[in-house]
């Protein structure tokens, strides 16, 4: 490989053995590497934030099971590409090397008549898709191909595997092995790298191109007064993405509608897709809103459909509109908290027994064995409540409702108080 290739081209894996991160997908047993071990492999998405390995990893497994692999970028290609290399693979046919990989960069780019291209090709086993994309495919990839697909999705790289991959840079490169590099902090590095490997390693390699001396010591204090510089120098093909998108969302959160407005047209500016905005206006009514302001949910949900109906460039002002009611609405997070703190639990007791009066009973045997006995029917009582359990026994009165300071989530929490007897006042 070309020594003026970037760093992170020339640290690009070259074998499975050789990929940092994604253990829950590729270590022994797990799903991807039971499919990769048996060597048959599904079509898959490959959905995950920017610098995790995607398209890598989609080339490890093609070279992984010595398939033929053809690339497409959905930036740049349209169906006639497409087409033509299904006819390529199908006119082969006994002279093709069996199970050809069709990767599909940011897939989430096609339109739905070239992924509606896809579907045959796929159906028949002509080729195996692999896809790759940073956005939810259940919204950006149209169900009937989504259905032959399996989904994994890879995430961002933790602080562990981004220092494997700074060391393994440093000793292995062509150009950095022959540096006297001392690597004495890194925490500011890993912070502006945000879990993109690709990312630090370019950022890592342009501040290691700032220094004169002979001897290159990295500290967190050297990483800050030169990642402006150098972040600047990295960003040209647009990687702000999901910094603004971070920085208009806070914004929202921190109720500063003048700030979060400018950061809308930063992306309006760029040319971004309104339905990615239109997508984190709604994560961020509920996230961030939620039963503060239960409008908030509607009024978003709107937008989005309004940005559908409408386009670009009109619909700018239904996401200003949207935007500056989020930021201006009052702000409660208790929804988000609750279903985290129940998913912990969910976690740390596993599947804990349904108490036997709420379990449905559609068989006689099941009445027998007490299926259903016990339940009180809510509606025959004053009210239409009366106290009963619904919890697993183990984890009676748990609560996970934790109001904050708005009106709204005051009224839930005084509201339960009163129905349950503080009973779940924990």
């Amino acid at each position: 490989m070309s020594i003026s290739a970037p760093l992170a081209e020339r640290m690009r894996p070259t074998t499975l053995d050789d990929y940092s991160g994604q253990d829950h997908l590729l270590k022994k047993g797990a799903s991807l590497r039971r499919a990769l071990d048996s060597g048959l492999i599904p079509s898959m998405i490959l959905w995950g934030p920017p610098g995790v390995g995607k398209t890598t990893l989609a080339h490890l497994i093609a070279k992984h099971l010595d398939r033929p692999m053809h690339t497409l970028s959905a930036i740049s290609s349209g169906v006639k590409d497409v087409r033509e290399i299904i006819q390529k693979v199908e006119k082969a046919g006994m002279f093709q090397q069996s199970g050809t990989i069709l990767f599909i960069d940011e897939i989430h780019r096609f339109s739905k008549a070239q992924q509606d291209s896809l579907l045959g090709a796929v159906e028949k086993g002509t080729v195996t898709l692999i896809g790759a994309t940073t956005e939810n495919p259940s919204f950006e990839v149209i169900s009937a191909l989504l259905s032959r697909c399996q989904v994994y999705t890879l995430n961002d790289h933790s602080k562990e595997s981004l220092s494997q991959i700074l060391d393994k840079a440093i000793i292995e490169d062509n150009i950095l092995k022959n540096k006297k590099i001392e690597l004495k902090e890194t925490s500011a590095l890993l912070a502006i790298s945000g879990g993109d490997a690709r990312k630090l390693l370019n950022v890592f390699e342009i501040i290691v191109g700032t220094f004169q001396e002979e001897k290159i010591i990295i500290t967190d204090k050297v990483v800050n007064e030169r990642a402006q510089q150098s972040v600047a120098s990295y960003d040209k093909d647009g990687e702000q993405h999901y910094d603004i998108i971070s920085a208009f969302i806070k914004s929202i959160r921190g109720s500063d509608p003048n700030a979060a407005v400018y950061w809308l047209a930063r992306m309006v500016e760029g040319g971004e897709d309104p339905k990615f905005i239109a997508r984190r206006l709604l994560i961020s009514a509920s996230e961030d809103i939620g039963l503060a302001n239960p409008n908030a949910l509607l009024i978003a949900t709107n937008c989005f459909q309004a940005v559908q109906a409408v386009g670009w460039p009109e619909s700018r002002i239904i996401l200003s509109q949207c935007t500056i009611y989020l930021a201006n609405s009052a702000k409660g997070n208790a929804a988000y908290m609750a279903i985290n703190k129940a998913q912990q639990l969910v976690k740390e007791t596993g599947n804990l027994g349904i108490p036997l009066p709420l379990r449905n009973a559609p068989t006689k045997l099941m009445k027998d064995l007490g299926y259903g006995k016990g339940y009180l029917y809510s509606h025959d009582f004053p009210g239409n409540f009366t106290q009963q359990e619904f919890l697993p026994e183990e984890i009676n009165g748990v609560n996970f409702f934790s109001p904050g300071s708005s009106k709204n989530e005051q009224d839930i929490a005084n509201n339960i108080n009163s129905l349950w007897q503080n009973k779940y006042k924990k």
